[in-house]
């Protein structure tokens, strides 16, 4: 097992697991197959197949997939199963830039009308994931992302925007969870936050706009680089520098964290 940042190089197996339990390791690794992309869109998790390569039984398997459902990582189907949720690359960025826009709008409306009680909210969720960023621990960050912009939705007072803002986010639960694992990119991606935060609290409705709006988009660059990282891992291929490309383009799939 490789060590994470922020672990002790002295840190055996038997410590991490004594830190957690069967199931959470089990997320773990079937988060990081559906990461690197071992169970692909739309696949059956098969769970008898899974629980002998992993060496548990199907109870854990079914406790982490009912785990990675909540997160969007994984659909049920009744009466046939766990599967992998998937997205067409141009659907995924027709959505990206459906919630690149709804979510700036929030946030500026949330400029114009927050409270310092709410204020206060949001700037919690934002030090938290300070604290999280230098563990590198994707699957503890990942939640309380999703709750810093949750909490934004609902915030902007409108439910209607709120509720097609968290449907359109839903569908990209995986290539935003694919964007944060790519790397040291936790930092830069609660930066983008910190900066929304700092519009909203000085209430500058157009700042909130433009720094809502930049995070969404910057993360589809990010997801772009994520998955053809992944592609050139599975093929064996050596890292290799992409050129910039202009925010916004075509050319970049799936959508930001």
């Amino acid at each position: 097992m490789a060590k994470k940042p922020g672990i002790p190089a002295d840190f055996s197996a038997i410590d991490f697991l004594r830190t957690r339990s069967l199931s959470s390791v089990v997320q773990a690794e079937i988060e990081r197959m559906i990461v690197d992309g071992e169970l692909t869109p739309n696949e059956r998790v098969n769970e008898n197949a899974l629980a002998q390569q992993l060496r548990v039984s199907r109870g854990p398997i079914r406790e982490a997939c009912s785990a990675l459902s909540a997160m969007g990582l994984i659909e049920v189907i009744p009466n046939r199963g766990f599967f992998v949720r998937a997205l067409s690359d141009e659907e995924a960025l027709d959505v990206s830039h459906a919630r690149a826009s709804i979510f700036a709008c929030m946030a500026m409306v949330l400029a114009e009308r927050v409270t310092d009680a709410e204020v206060a909210v949001l700037r919690a969720l934002v030090d938290r994931m300070d604290e999280i960023v230098p563990t590198g621990e994707v699957s503890i960050y990942y939640p309380v992302n999703l709750e810093f912009h949750s909490q934004l939705a609902k915030m902007s007072g409108n439910q209607r925007l709120a509720q097609i803002y968290l449907g359109l986010a839903r569908e990209l639960n995986i290539q935003r969870y694919r964007a944060l694992s790519s790397g040291d990119v936790l930092h830069v991606s609660n930066a983008e936050h910190r900066a929304i935060l700092d519009a909203v609290a000085a209430r500058d409705p157009v700042a909130a706009f433009k720094a809502a709006r930049a995070h969404i988009l910057n993360g589809i660059v990010r997801t772009r680089r994520a998955g053809k990282a992944a592609t050139r891992q599975r093929r064996g291929e050596a890292p290799a520098k992409e050129a910039a490309k202009p925010r916004g383009s075509r050319t970049a799939t799936r959508s930001p964290a």
